[in-house]
């Protein structure tokens, strides 16, 4: 197995390809070298002019739970200041950037391929924060662990851009960070450090990379690769199985019943089979209540096509509990829609909502 020259590998090795003479970093746990050093500390011990450090949600140490931040904190290993960003934007995150006193902002952050994931946003905000400041901006590229040969879902309509998605951007979108940084178009002095040897059809243990949890509810490769769909169980009454060792592959709701798992398997999905589980989740939807549901297992992952099993789960959850099943507001900001709430309501099938999958178009960095 080939290993993957990640874009932190190459500035590590070179630390004049960021240019600048006062670094920050934008990074969390997933900032790490293939020796799974970090990130922070390869750089410093390579010379580069590091100086502050930026936050995403979750936090730089990865200890927040979703929709939270760390707050600002000194490192303790590096000794560097470390600033939250999370839920910053405009005005308060230029404040933030600005008293961090860098010349250059550099990210460096595992993505998972799902638009409404939000650490291409933090990217997206703060190099609309680097635009209007003048600062440069570079990006150190990592593989998406998707592959990058296919896109499934519609783009955001803008009119819900929110943190969980800024540009119409397609649910599954295809692209590195780097590739995504292009495409954002921002009028900015900006550089992709590049990886090599990655290719779009790899998967991700054909990268030779470890993976580090990007989020405390994105423990495997295989939690990534359901995520574009039964993320959007975030929008119902559902548990999407936060709380449990298995999010995202457990979906389940108190009232669901022994009629879900045959239903969802007649379907005939491409690339997933659906066993019955049942499970209690220690935190967030049900907690401490045992609820029924399935668990998904891709046995084709070539052939699997989240964003398509995703709507057909909600489609089969909606026709069998039309009582019950509760629509929350988040999922129109999730699905870059009110489309499928619609559909959901009215009682139709939604899965004509996702066209069928594409690939990636324009700007590429990668074959």
């Amino acid at each position: 197995m080939t290993t993957v020259c990640i874009g932190a590998e190459r500035l590590a090795a070179d630390p004049a390809l960021a240019g600048g003479t006062r670094l920050g970093l934008i990074t969390n746990s997933t900032g790490v070298l293939t020796d799974l050093t970090p990130t922070p500390d390869a750089l410093l011990a390579a010379g580069a002019p590091l100086t502050a450090m930026f936050g995403p949600e979750h936090g730089l140490r990865g200890t927040a739970q979703a929709d939270g931040g760390e707050g600002d904190v000194v490192d303790e290993r590096t000794g560097l200041p470390v600033y939250d960003t999370y839920r910053l934007e405009g005005e308060a995150l230029d404040r933030v950037v600005s008293a961090a006193g860098v010349d250059t902002l550099v990210f460096d952050i595992a993505d998972v391929g799902a638009r409404f994931y939000t650490y291409v946003w933090t990217m997206y905000d703060l190099m609309e924060s680097a635009a209007r400041l003048g600062l440069r901006f570079v990006v150190l590229d990592r593989p998406n662990p998707l592959g990058g040969t296919v896109t499934e879902g519609p783009p955001l309509d803008p009119a819900f851009a929110s943190f969980v998605g800024r540009f119409p951007l397609p649910v599954r979108h295809g692209r590195t960070a780097g590739e995504l940084a292009l495409l954002f178009g921002f009028d900015l002095d900006l550089t992709v450090i590049q990886m090599e040897g990655w290719r779009r059809g790899m998967t991700y243990a054909e990268t030779g990379l470890p993976w580090v949890m990007p989020s405390p509810n994105m423990p495997t490769p295989d939690t990534a690769l359901v995520y574009p769909g039964t993320a959007l169980f975030e929008g119902t009454d559902f548990s999407e199985g936060r709380g449990t060792t298995r999010p995202f592959e457990l979906i389940g709701a108190p009232y669901a019943d022994a009629r879900f798992a045959p239903a969802l398997n007649a379907l005939g999905l491409p690339g997933v089979r659906f066993r019955e589980v049942w499970f209690t989740p220690a935190f967030h939807k049900h907690a401490g209540v045992p609820v029924r549901g399935v668990q998904l297992h891709v046995h084709d992952p070539e052939a699997f096509r989240p964003v398509l099993t995703g709507l057909s789960m909600l489609h089969v959850a909606r026709t069998l509990y039309p009582d019950d099943l509760r629509l929350l507001e988040g999922l129109d900001r999730l699905w870059g829609s009110d489309a499928l709430t619609l559909r959901l309501k009215a009682g139709q099938d939604p899965r004509d909502l996702c066209p069928p999958p594409g690939r990636p178009e324009g700007r590429l960095l990668y074959r």
